[in-house]
């Protein structure tokens, strides 16, 4: 039987991705290599979003190449969408997926008759990352990933309700939409009219013991009509919000080509709050940015103290070529990026520990991830609420929905006693 090694780098759309690969190649009779067994075949799903993501692409390639010597490397991701000839030099790369179109046609060619259009399991996680849409069309000006990823395409509705179903049968208990720009799920067909709450809607028509979890919205796709039915299916559909601010100053959200103003983004995040109990608000904020003044710097931790959010993604701008920002006058010194960064992450910190505290007394739906090894009875999982939780009970509830009432919290999650 031959031997599969797959390493995906990125976001939740690449491992996606890669699982369907994977599930490929498994009715060719592949199976994942252990331990440090050769493999014969080797997926790397690389990422480009940084100049970073760029060098550890290249170092995974060679890794692979040196620990599977007899091995083929196929890459594929936006890295080698970006820089196919620079990936084809590298050391055991026998084929180059420039685009992630591709992916049925290199499944046909090394023999796969019945090539998937979606997967049935996601390895053997509790929770599974669905791909419902591709492309972007912001082009924010510090990003390459619309050049890499191109225009938008959405997958058919029917297409992902099966596909969550089958992941449901499968055992997973918490679906995770995934896009690059899941809000934009369904707008490239305007005479169909639909959009993301009207997918939403669809999966909820399924039965089974399994919750939904939206992945990042920018915050004006937060519509009424989406937020009126989390409020209905508060134990189906995660009360947790990722929602993208970037930056708190308009004048810095002006050059990085955002599109709605900070005053305008708190307000939504606000209604978040008034229309859900207890909700996660998290975000992404870059520090940094070209231009940007002690006072812009300070307004995004304002504007992140007054919403509270329950975690931040902190990230030092990094200049990325080809994109407009990298050619940006008043680039700031990476001493100035490292200081503001570490003065957000305190914040944050100290906003994320209080949102823990607040949830003491509550009921939380748990997705119950790993037991301790030792036979100690703790139980580590994910609340609804995006809040790590630890616990004590029988190791057999791993993989499954529980219900934990919050007895302790720390900066780093939230300690509980199991419910029935």
């Amino acid at each position: 039987m031959p031997t599969l090694r797959t390493l995906t780098l990125g976001c939740k759309v690449n491992q996606y991705e890669t699982e369907l690969v994977r599930e490929g190649l498994a009715r060719l009779g592949f199976r994942d290599a252990e331990g440090d067994e050769p493999a014969d075949l080797c997926i790397v799903n690389t990422c480009t979003v940084t100049a970073q993501s760029d060098r550890k692409s290249r170092k995974a390639v060679r890794q692979l190449a040196r620990d599977n010597p007899r091995a083929e490397i196929v890459v594929m991701g936006c890295y080698a969408t970006r820089a196919a000839e620079a990936v084809r030099a590298l050391p055991g790369v026998v084929e180059v997926l420039t685009d992630k179109r591709q992916i049925a046609d290199f499944l046909s060619r090394r023999g796969v008759l019945d090539v998937p259009t979606g997967i049935s399991r996601f390895g053997h996680r509790a929770r599974a990352y669905v791909k419902v849409q591709d492309g972007c069309r912001m082009k924010c000006s510090y990003c390459i990933i619309p050049y890499a990823r191109g225009d938008l395409s959405s997958r058919p509705l029917a297409d992902i309700v099966e596909e969550v179903r089958r992941l449901a049968d499968s055992g997973h208990r918490e679906i995770v939409l995934a896009g690059i720009h899941l809000g934009h799920w369904g707008l490239e067909w305007p005479g169909e009219k639909l959009g993301l709450v009207d997918l939403v809607e669809a999966i909820l028509r399924l039965e089974g013991p399994f919750r939904l979890r939206l992945s990042s919205l920018e915050a004006v796709e937060v519509s009424a009509r989406l937020l009126a039915l989390m409020a209905e299916h508060p134990r189906r559909i995660c009360p947790h919000l990722h929602l993208s601010m970037q930056s708190g100053s308009d004048a810095v959200l002006a050059r990085m080509e955002r599109r709605w103003a900070s005053a305008r983004f708190v307000e939504k995040c606000l209604e978040v709050k008034e229309s859900l109990p207890a909700p996660a608000l998290t975000t992404d904020v870059i520090v940094g940015f070209p231009g940007e003044t002690e006072a812009d710097f300070e307004a995004s931790c304002r504007r992140v103290e007054q919403v509270g959010f329950s975690k931040v993604h902190v990230f030092r701008f990094s200049p990325r070529q080809g994109t407009p920002a990298a050619e940006m006058p008043d680039q700031i010194d990476p001493a100035v990026r490292q200081r503001r960064a570490s003065h957000l992450i305190e914040l944050a910190e100290q906003l994320r520990s209080r949102f823990f505290q607040s949830l003491l007394g509550c009921r939380l739906q748990v997705l119950v991830e790993s037991a301790d090894a030792s036979g100690t009875g703790e139980l580590l999982g994910t609340s609804a609420r995006y809040a790590p939780v630890a616990t004590s009970g029988p190791a057999d509830l791993v993989g499954r929905l529980a219900e934990v009432e919050a007895r302790g919290a720390t900066g780093e999650g939230v300690a509980g006693r199991l419910i029935g």
